[in-house]
């Protein structure tokens, strides 16, 4: 059996003090009025609000020099206001979309172990069941990710904060000066209460899976027969039919519902990749971690190995997705595609081709050699640098839709990847102590340990 060791502990709940305290600096940080914006706006010597009201007093001293009346300067006036306003709703954004980037990743990490745990079971794989309770503890985190995610979403629907711009009524109201056809199109499927009911579909589907799938599991232990395999593999193969439909639709309601104008049919599949490359790494770095403190006596290299081939695999898929994606988009140049990638450069320009080299370039020069693949802290060293660069990559497909030219790495984002980091830590080493990391009576148990090539 494991045990969680002190230190360990101890460190997760710091993580996740130092994190809140991040996260409670970030809200109380942001402004509340339009006077605050330009306070702020003047202090930093942003370049945006000081040209504004530079460029809006010359705009109107012109329009007196040349006798014509308030109308000029009153509009520039009106410009500054509305400009100060977009800025406001940005900077209230930042910590909330700060707090949703950081929640999602590891969301997805847990999730995504649960779908790779259903694939070994349903493909009946002989190389891994000595990693099942390896990945059932990182799974035990999706109880708790799924609250959090589902009291974010509810906060966004009952507008305690505005990061899902659809969800303004006025934007659907014809009579309204705020009325968008295109968004009033897509809500038949973007309003509040069925985006809440699908929520509640896809966790409570996610959900049910990890928790009759653990306990067939452990039944299994203790079985004398085979019964509970074969049910596990039942429910696997099941799951993973409900997985991919749900997976897609969370990817449009979740992340591509952030740009309500835009649309990939890729999309799903590329937030898939991503998640599975983030989970096949933090299941590689846990068992290289339990083995580093003498657990896991029955895993060799060669599971290793296996966890990196699959990390460069993905990290690839990954890669051919993004890549197809974007060139379509950008090759074609239609206005309201491209603009997606067009703000991107423009505004995310280091955060988004540095995610792109992290994601691909690194893990390719890494990995590719089939020798340090089996290297315990190269492995890690990769993972350290692939999971970075996927968060960079959720924190692109956020950020430029909720804060937009108002981005920036510091307490809010910092601060939430802490107290997530350290909740994560500590729900899933704590799992790993609940059950025997050998699921004993796996009839490819023997096939596993003895793991070779």
């Amino acid at each position: 059996m494991y045990t969680l060791p002190s230190k360990l502990k101890l460190f997760a709940i710091i993580f996740m003090v130092v994190g809140a305290l991040g996260m409670l600096a970030g809200f109380l940080g942001a402004p509340s009025t339009t006077a605050e914006v330009k306070e702020m706006m003047a202090a930093h010597g942003d370049g945006h609000g000081t040209s504004h009201d530079t460029a809006a007093d010359t705009h109107n001293t012109a329009m007196g020099e040349h006798g014509v009346t308030e109308g000029h300067g009153e509009n520039a006036h009106n410009d500054e206001e509305a400009h100060l306003e977009h800025v406001l709703h940005q900077l209230q954004n930042r910590p909330w979309s700060a707090l949703y980037v950081a929640s999602f990743f590891f969301f997805m990490i847990a999730l995504g172990t649960l779908a790779f745990y259903a694939i070994q079971h349903a493909a009946q794989a002989g190389w891994s069941p000595v990693l099942f309770r390896v990945m059932e503890g990182i799974t035990a985190y999706l109880p708790w990710a799924s609250v959090i995610i589902i009291i974010l979403l509810l906060l966004s629907v009952f507008h305690v904060n505005h990061i899902f711009h659809w969800m303004d009524g006025d934007l659907i109201n014809p009579e309204s000066p705020k009325y968008d056809k295109l968004i009033a199109g897509k809500s038949g499927w973007l309003n509040p209460m069925w985006f809440i009911v699908r929520a509640v579909i896809y966790l409570l589907g996610f959900n049910l899976y990890r928790y009759f799938s653990r306990k067939w599991t452990l039944n299994q232990d203790n079985a004398e027969d085979n019964r509970w395999f074969k049910k596990n593999f039942k429910l696997a193969a099941g799951f993973l039919v409900f997985f991919i439909y749900t997976e897609s639709m969370m990817s449009w309601d979740w992340i591509m519902s952030f740009d309500p104008h835009w649309f990939s049919t890729l999309f799903g599949w590329y937030v898939f990749a991503g998640m599975m490359v983030c989970a096949i790494t933090v299941i590689a770095m846990v068992t290289i971690v339990l083995k580093s403190q003498g657990y896991l006596e029955f895993v060799n290299d060669s599971h290793i190995h296996d966890l990196a081939k699959f990390m460069f695999g993905f990290s690839i898929f990954w890669t051919y997705l993004w890549f197809s994606q974007f060139m379509l988009i950008w090759y074609a140049n239609i206005p309201e595609e491209v603009t997606y990638f067009i703000t991107r450069i423009e505004d995310y320009n280091l955060p988004f081709f540095g995610m792109v080299a992290m994601n691909f370039i690194f893990p390719v020069l890494m990995l590719m050699n089939s020798d340090y693949k089996r290297v315990n802290w190269f492995v890690i060293m990769s993972g350290v640098v692939i999971l970075a660069g996927h968060y960079i990559d959720v924190f692109n497909m956020v950020m430029p839709a909720t804060v937009g030219t108002s981005w920036f790495i510091g307490l809010p984002e910092i601060g939430a990847m802490l107290f997530f980091f350290g909740l994560f830590v500590l729900v899933v080493f704590t799992a790993l102590t609940k059950a025997p990391l050998l699921a004993k009576r796996n009839p490819f148990i023997k096939e596993s340990k003895h793991f070779h090539y």
